[in-house]
């Protein structure tokens, strides 16, 4: 899987996207869209008067406070990857 054009060789070219690329950025998306999720739950409950120490949401209230620092590594890690991709891939022609 590749999203290189088959036109001709110019600095512009696009480095192959791989699946581990692919993974950590939908697994960085959908935690960011977990942490929001959480958060608005945990504003519902808290104004419909539920109990937020006990049951489930000390879980959503965890997932606030983990999600967003764990999806930020995710990010940056697709990012280091592809500059050192990219560097590579330059320094090769």
């Amino acid at each position: 899987m590749s999203t290189r054009t088959t036109g001709g060789s110019t600095p512009g070219d696009d480095v192959p996207v791989r699946r581990i690329d692919r993974i950590l950025a939908f697994m960085s998306l959908g935690l960011l869209v977990l942490s929001v999720v959480c958060f608005f739950a945990i504003i519902a409950g808290s104004s419909a008067g539920a109990d937020t120490a006990t049951g489930f949401w000390p879980v959503v209230s965890l997932l606030i406070l983990i999600a967003p620092p764990v999806a930020f590594g995710c990010l940056l890690a697709v990012l280091i990857m592809s500059f050192v991709r990219r560097a590579r891939a330059n320094k090769a022609r």
